[in-house]
C-alpha cells in the first residue's frame, strides 16, 4: 500500500513539472514571437514617416503646385503657402498624425538658425509647423522651397532654394 501510494505521488510530481516545462517553454515562445511584433510595429512606424514626408511635400497644403512654371513640380513646397500655414497651425493640429514638422532652408546655407515670423520672413531659414518633445522616429527629404520675389522692375520671378522637410512621429 505504501509503496503504491508513493507511485502515485511520482506519478504527480512528474505531471507538475512537465506541466511546468511545456508551460515555460510556452511563454519563451510567446515572448519570442512579441518581440518580433514590436520590432515589426517599429519598422511599419519608419516606413510610414518616410512616405509621410513625401505625401507632405506633395499636398495642397504646401505644394507648389502650378504656380511656379506652369507643370505641376514634385517636391517642391511654396514656403508662402508654409508661412500661411504656420500661423493657422492650430486646425491642423491632428490633420498628419505627427509630432513634428520642420522645413529648413539648406542651401543657400546660414551661419544660424532664425525661426520664421512673419516679421522676419524670407530672412530666415527655419519653419517648425509644430514641436512636441519625446522619442520618435525621425524622417526627412530634400525638397525645393519655391517663393515669389519681387525685382528690381517691379514685377515678380520664381526664386527656388533647397531645403529639407523633417517628419517625426512620437513613440506611444
Amino acid at each position: 500500500m505504501v509503496k503504491a501510494q508513493m507511485k502515485i505521488q511520482q506519478m504527480a510530481f512528474m505531471l507538475i513539472a512537465v506541466t511546468l516545462l511545456f508551460a515555460f517553454a510556452g511563454i519563451f515562445v510567446l515572448s519570442m514571437k512579441l518581440s518580433g511584433l514590436k520590432n515589426s510595429a517599429t519598422m511599419l512606424e519608419q516606413e510610414n514617416a518616410m512616405l509621410l514626408v513625401t505625401k507632405l511635400a506633395n499636398s495642397p497644403e504646401f505644394s507648389c503646385g502650378e504656380s511656379f512654371g506652369g507643370n505641376d513640380k514634385t517636391n517642391c513646397i511654396d514656403i508662402d503657402k508654409a508661412m500661411i500655414l504656420k500661423e493657422n497651425i492650430a486646425k491642423y493640429s491632428n490633420f498628419w498624425g505627427v509630432s513634428d514638422i520642420e522645413i529648413r532652408k539648406i542651401y543657400p546655407a546660414e551661419n544660424r538658425d532664425v525661426q520664421c515670423t512673419i516679421n522676419n520672413y524670407p530672412d530666415c531659414n527655419l519653419i517648425t509647423l509644430f514641436s512636441t518633445s519625446g522619442a520618435g522616429y525621425d524622417s526627412s527629404n530634400f525638397v525645393s522651397l519655391c517663393r515669389k520675389e519681387r525685382a528690381e522692375n517691379g514685377g515678380f520671378y520664381d526664386k527656388c532654394e533647397l531645403g529639407k522637410l523633417s517628419v517625426r512621429y512620437v513613440e506611444k
